[in-house]
């Protein structure tokens, strides 16, 4: 199978590859999870030349009759052999019903068991319920900046930054022209398959109208906090009588289809997050604008969705920070790290580059922090914290 290598994929799961646990690669459909399973295939062989390797997709019509853990029990079983060490692949495990049971008796039998998902209510509650710890989950993204100039086999600059803002990282779009007419007729076709297949058919939802509304409606609030009163004021808009928790319901089903990704509020001196008021993230940009058509009015939010993104495929839990009545627009943590950053369009007014840099002077740490911009001279630090342009940053370059 031709493919383009996502390493850094295979890095994190390469010392999981023999162990006694489930990998569950988990991400929105499309994103590129069936061609990593192919990549690891032929990592598996690398190391283990007469591996018996079973595969099975649940969106080909020739694995339709494997639909409950029996089914997957006993074709897994059968495939199985004697004399080799056996690997089980299964992309969109949550097609089958009660997969957790499956999978588990054929960890006990010694499998080395590999399964994507497009559900992470679904998988994570049923594997948590069923497994205990021995399972590990590796999320997958849409491709990073760096990604999509490999893919696209384009030089970093404003003009493939803005094509990235636009078109978003879904692995497919190397297949057609990067236009507005060719991209958008594919990514809504596949915004509807994931409101469709995921929400709609899986929770039950009757007034998709609505759930297109909404959807719109993150749209228009990237990156804004998401209230109570907020959502009221939705509602009259729409001349909609449905209560609030229901909506907060269908934004918790976007979250678990992968199309959007909240981000809690953070109380960076008392160090705890707040319950309510988050802002939800698109983790994919072109899905976003398949919904809500680019504006270049919408810069600053598709700045920070941009960062919020990168920031995640690189492994950091993403929360909104605020100190007092200051906000910051993330606290990103991984490990014994953390990282502050404001995003801001341009600092030429005084008031913003106060602003932006202020918020970030009065944390009262050593950890890293960032000011990102879309400034020509982007470059050094104030007080010792980083002024990077967007395009340093989702290069990763001195952060």
């Amino acid at each position: 199978m031709k493919y383009i290598p996502r390493s850094s994929y295979i890095q994190q799961i390469r010392p999981y590859i023999g162990k006694p646990l489930i990998k569950v690669l988990v991400g929105a459909r499309r994103i590129g999870k069936t061609y990593l399973l192919y990549q690891l295939m032929d990592e598996v062989k690398l190391i283990d030349p007469q591996a018996n390797i079973i595969f099975i997709n649940k969106e080909s019509y020739d694995f339709k009759s494997i639909r409950t853990d029996d089914d997957l029990y006993h074709y897994a079983m059968e495939k199985r052999s004697e004399f080799a060490s056996n690997y089980l692949m299964v992309d969109e495990v949550q097609e089958i019903k009660d997969f957790e049971i499956g999978l588990r008796y054929l960890l006990e039998k010694g499998f080395d068991i590999y399964c994507t998902g497009s559900n992470a209510r679904i998988l994570s509650s049923d594997l948590a319920t069923f497994l205990g710890g021995r399972y590990v989950e590796i999320p997958v993204y849409s491709l990073s900046f760096s990604e999509f100039l490999r893919f696209h086999a384009l030089s970093s600059g404003m003009e493939s930054l803005l094509m990235y803002m636009k078109y978003g990282g879904l692995p497919y779009l190397i297949n057609l022209e990067l236009s507005d007419e060719k991209v958008y007729h594919y990514l809504k076709n596949i915004y509807s398959s994931i409101i469709l297949k995921d929400v709609v058919g899986r929770y039950s939802i009757r007034d998709v109208a609505f759930l297109d509304r909404l959807s719109e409606y993150i749209c228009d609030n990237t990156g804004s906090l998401v209230s109570a009163k907020k959502i009221m004021q939705f509602l009259k808009s729409q001349q909609l009588s449905l209560s609030i928790n229901t909506i907060l319901n269908y934004i918790s089903y976007l979250c678990y289809s992968y199309l959007i990704t909240k981000a809690a509020r953070y109380d960076i001196k008392g160090k705890m997050l707040f319950e309510v008021n988050d802002k939800y993230y698109f983790q994919d940009m072109g899905l976003k604008h398949s919904i809500v058509p680019y504006q270049p009015n919408d810069i600053q939010k598709n700045l920070e969705n941009l960062v919020f993104n990168e920031l995640k495929f690189r492994g950091y839990q993403v929360n909104v920070g605020q100190l007092g009545d200051y906000e910051v627009d993330f606290v990103a943590k991984k490990n014994d790290e953390t990282v502050y950053i404001q995003v801001a369009y341009r600092l030429t007014e005084l008031a913003t580059f106060e602003r932006e840099f202020g918020n970030l002077l009065s944390i009262q740490d050593n950890y890293t922090k960032i000011v990102v911009s879309l400034d020509e001279l982007a470059a050094g630090n104030y007080k010792g914290i980083k002024h990077l342009h967007l395009l340093e940053f989702l290069e990763g370059k001195d952060w």
